[in-house]
């Protein structure tokens, strides 16, 4: 997870260098470029890129909300500063443990829940005390985040029986066509060596950021593992001032630490012993390679 966050927040950094191209034009080109390169992972690696009939529905269910959660945040984050982007996109890490434990049977205890209050505080701090961010994005911002929570679940519930790779890949089978099909009708050609670069690096960032996330949510309970990815949000701060100047008011700042603080005392408290709980046969166990 903490590789998967620093690769997402250099694909953030790379979206955000590409304010001109459409959303879904971005999405077509990461999408072929990550459709291509699980495909050759695949095929170097003697797994079946079709999987399993019994589990293509599952996988075809994480494609489809997978597609719709990066579509509404690659809107916000053209239309919004960097960090208060992705502070929106980190009420998903709350929305996956709520739906985990409805949908998976996972246990999470008191304390962790009264973290994530505080997270989600800390959230609505932040974005309550900046002026720039319009509701309609917020909207956008918070519905991605969902999207994002029933992709995750998803995954969990393939833990044991789909090769992450298998997941990755389909993963782009949906939004692939339909993002080249949004782009027959609102075509923006690239101009200059640097948004074809950027574009470029939103597919290899794409890539890493999903087989590293992938590998953690099959590997490990959701509660533990959905907190570390409020960590980026260090990295959205330091990219969006350092690359785009963007600086936010101190209350703005006091809603980012207690959302960390938040995510520190969940992470504690996951880790220790007698706070592990066994995992629910059905997701447990290694990946079949």
């Amino acid at each position: 997870m903490l590789w998967s966050t620093l690769w997402f927040a250099l694909l953030n950094v790379s979206v955000k260098l590409l304010p001109r191209l459409p959303a879904l034009e971005i999405i077509l080109f990461r999408s072929v470029f990550s459709l291509g390169l699980s495909y050759c992972a695949l095929r170097r690696s003697g797994v079946p890129a079709w999987g399993c009939p019994t589990h293509r529905r599952e996988l075809l269910s994480r494609s489809a909300t997978g597609a719709v959660a990066l579509a509404l945040y690659f809107i916000t984050l053209q239309n919004m500063p960097l960090a208060t982007a992705v502070v929106l996109q980190y009420l998903a890490p709350i929305f996956t443990t709520l739906l985990g434990i409805w949908w998976l049977g996972e246990k999470v205890r008191g304390r962790q829940l009264f973290f994530f209050l505080m997270a989600f505080l800390g959230v609505v701090w932040t974005q309550g005390v900046d002026a720039r961010v319009s509701p309609v994005f917020v909207g956008l911002g918070v519905l991605s985040a969902v999207f994002s929570a029933l992709s995750y679940n998803t995954i969990r519930r393939l833990s044991g029986r789909a090769h992450p790779l298998v997941v990755v890949f389909y993963s782009q089978m949906l939004v692939t066509p339909l993002a080249a099909l949004y782009c027959l009708f609102h075509w923006v050609t690239p101009l200059g060596w640097q948004e074809w670069l950027a574009l470029l690096a939103t597919g290899v960032f794409t890539q890493l950021s999903q087989l590293y996330k992938t590998r953690a949510y099959q590997a490990s309970r959701l509660a533990s593992v959905s907190s570390l990815d409020y960590l980026g949000l260090i990295y959205a701060l330091i990219f969006g001032f350092v690359v785009f100047g963007e600086t936010f008011p101190p209350g703005a700042y006091a809603g980012m630490s207690l959302l960390l603080l938040g995510v520190g005392l969940n992470a504690w408290f996951s880790s220790r012993p007698a706070a592990q709980e066994p995992q629910p046969a059905a997701v447990a166990g290694p990946v079949e390679l």
